[in-house]
């Protein structure tokens, strides 16, 4: 009956979200590449490399469940060179960063729309041995058919927020209709073993991994240098930077007003602006043109005049930028709610401030505060004065850090028990 339910009311609910869906893809951009691939629509040469050998799916939403996947993958192929894994993701631009990462053995593709014929096509298509999701992902006729075809479903780093554990529990006799399918759940931490046993889950299929995005063991190679740049821009190795990562619509303008306060102190300071879309780059500039600051875009060619902020207008490259700073800032957290992910500043040995709004990472968050591994703020002047504080006290700054990868320490290895979950469920050859 739920199956019958979801599959007569799916059809409408998307219709109702469709033009929001297609606006956001369109201010995205590239979104007609591979397009048809959530049709189940794939080219004769893609459709001959998933015939020849057997293919892992491994699934994640967006950039930040990419990442997390692409780690337990890059772990699965050192231990198992001969797997071959389809990585989808549903946003333009998670696949973007996977078709940068494609190769012999890794494959990106869009995730299929969850209507059943489209599902049975992808599946055809690919034959996968398994199917990998990621932190929340369940697509319902995706998990139902799968284990039709008796193909393993596991989901690993498995995220719990308290918004989300209050969604899971209000349908919980909905969701049971598909976790109960999943052949085994990897927990971030062990306290979100009673929601997943209320949503059915017997005791034998779960077990804590720990958050793969909190390893530090699973941090690969060497940043890119990008002080070159900086050079180039007339920003010297002296020169104190506060960068913001991945912020929301509201908070460039909070934080031009703070390099303000923070200016009155350390004249010197600069701003990096590292929006979370980069499709925002127009908003944003005309917005910071009323602040009196000059603001230069990162793939201008750099002039004499060093710029006060510098606006990241290209992907992929924030947690390398990290290590150009001397203070952090997680976007998405006074402007926006839920924060973004704080560990790629704190592996990089930064400080981090972030707003009160952190409720995607809420227990990292509250337990980063309890360490003094971060520190919070509410405003541009509460922002102006931590930044300031740090700035100014080379002492201060790598004591914040440096309980901040404290925090860490409990999910080291995190990565590598994920793999030994999948090895456990799907088995090797």
């Amino acid at each position: 009956m739920i199956r019958l339910l979801y599959n007569l009311l799916f059809p409408l609910v998307f219709v109702i979200l469709l033009p929001g869906f297609l606006a956001r893809m369109m201010r995205r951009g590239n979104f007609r590449k591979d397009f048809t691939q959530r049709l189940a629509r794939y080219t004769p040469d893609l459709r001959a490399r998933f015939h020849d050998g057997e293919w892992i799916w491994v699934h994640a939403v967006s950039v930040g469940e990419l990442l997390v996947a692409l780690k337990v993958v890059d772990e699965l192929h050192r231990r198992h060179p001969q797997w071959r894994f389809a990585v989808s993701s549903t946003t333009s631009t998670a696949h973007a960063l996977a078709a940068s990462r494609q190769s012999g053995w890794l494959v990106p593709v869009y995730t299929p729309l969850d209507f059943p014929s489209i599902v049975r096509r992808a599946l055809d298509a690919v034959h996968p041995r398994a199917v990998i999701l990621t932190e929340s992902e369940m697509w319902p006729n995706f998990v139902w058919m799968a284990r039709k075809r008796n193909i393993p479903v596991l989901l690993v780093n498995a995220r719990v927020s308290p918004r989300s554990e209050r969604r899971y529990r209000r349908f919980a006799p909905v969701l049971r209709s598909v976790t109960r399918h999943l052949s085994a759940v990897g927990l971030q931490e062990p306290g979100h073993a009673a929601l997943w046993s209320h949503l059915g889950l017997p005791p034998d299929r779960l077990h804590t991994t720990g958050s793969v995005k909190y390893d530090p063991a699973a941090a690969t190679g060497a940043p890119r240098d990008f002080r070159g740049i900086l050079h180039a821009w007339g920003l010297g190795q002296g020169t104190p930077i506060v960068l913001a990562g991945s912020t929301h619509d509201g908070e460039e303008e909070i934080l031009a007003d703070s390099l303000h306060k923070i200016r009155e102190t350390i004249p010197a300071a600069c701003l990096i602006l590292v929006p979370r879309h980069v499709e925002r780059t127009g908003a944003i500039l005309d917005r910071l043109a009323a602040s009196g600051f000059r603001t230069a875009r990162r793939t201008n060619e750099p002039d004499a005049s060093a710029p006060d902020i510098l606006l990241i207008d290209t992907t992929g490259e924030l947690s390398d930028w990290y290590a150009c700073a001397h203070v952090v800032f997680i976007g998405k957290s006074l402007a926006g709610k839920g924060g973004q992910n704080p560990v790629e500043a704190i592996l990089a040995g930064r400080p981090v401030l972030f707003g009160p709004h952190m409720e995607n990472f809420g227990s990292l968050a509250r337990t980063l505060l309890d360490a003094g591994g971060a520190i919070e703020v509410c405003d541009a002047a509460t922002l102006a004065a931590a930044a300031v504080d740090l700035l100014s006290d080379d002492t201060r700054r790598t004591a914040v850090a440096t309980r901040g990868t404290g925090v860490l320490h409990p999910h080291r290895g995190a990565t590598a028990r994920t793999a030994d979950l999948v090895e456990s469920v799907i088995g090797t050859p």
